[in-house]
């Protein structure tokens, strides 16, 4: 019998099916995965913004992790919006037995419209203690102002901010230059690995629709390191993934707000 490469997303729900677990999943699927899930919370959202989020038990949470790990097993584990100290500490505990090598960590703490979706408190507790048992974290650059306590003047900045985000060059940073205006863009990965600097280049494309693109990234890189890539080619092939998504999404009109990505680009327009 074949078997397929496996990805778990572990975040939570967007019944626009922009981001959280419904991009994840479409993201495995068009990367070659097939994919699980264990939903965090139900969130109340559209592409203008978040409403409420309602918080599944974590008993509930952890439950479905290890009925997914237990029966299926997972080739890489996409970490998504966890929303409080509680959670972050089940999530890291009870992912902990299985010794899974491919964690990547999106941390979530603000949506695409601006909404906090991370308790306050809760920050600390993702950089100390779920932060440094993954193995790559990809922030955005308010992310990473908050995770370092300061700002982030320009590119220029960016691959010494991905350093020391890199938890003493324990974990591989995915930093995503988005937020600034340059007309490329330019992300950096930092690969702790083999302690390199790796510039992804892409055309910046102006559009509102950037709903999940956090998500989809990191659900990608995950999916690349599931079919057993190795961190600058997973890194660089979720790069032109995100990248050739956003540029065939352009043209959609989705909603009133920040509209979504074309997940399924290479396959229909």
């Amino acid at each position: 019998m074949k078997h397929y490469k496996r990805a778990l997303t572990i975040a939570g729900s967007d019944p626009s099916g922009g981001a959280g677990i419904q991009a994840d999943l479409k993201t495995f699927s068009a990367c070659g995965c097939f994919g699980t899930s264990a939903i965090v919370a139900v969130v109340d959202e559209n592409t203008v913004g978040v409403t409420g989020v309602h918080p599944i038990p974590v008993e509930f949470v952890t439950g479905q992790i290890r009925s997914v790990l237990d029966d299926i097993g997972t080739d890489a584990v996409k970490i998504g919006m966890l929303h409080s100290s509680e959670l972050i500490r089940a999530v890291r505990d009870t992912l902990a037995p299985y010794a899974l090598r491919n964690v990547v960590l999106d941390p979530v703490m603000v949506a695409t419209s601006g909404d906090a979706l991370l308790q306050e408190e809760a920050v600390a507790t993702l950089r100390d203690e779920l932060i440094p048992t993954v193995r790559v974290i990809t922030p955005n650059i308010p992310e990473a102002e908050l995770l370092l306590g300061q700002k982030i003047g320009g590119q220029s900045q960016l691959p010494e901010a991905a350093r020391a985000l890199s938890c003493g060059g324990r974990v591989s940073v995915f930093l995503k230059a988005g937020h600034l205006t340059d007309e490329e863009l330019i992300d950096i990965f930092y690969n702790a690995e083999t302690d390199e600097i790796l510039p992804l280049r892409s055309r910046r494309v102006q559009t509102v629709n950037t709903h999940g693109t956090g998500c989809t990234l990191s659900s990608a890189l995950a999916a690349f390191l599931a079919q057993g890539c190795g961190l600058n080619e997973a890194a660089a092939n979720a790069k032109a993934y995100i990248a050739a998504a956003i540029e065939a999404g352009a043209g959609y009109e989705i909603g009133h707000g920040h509209g979504p990505v074309h997940h399924f680009h290479r396959f229909w327009e």
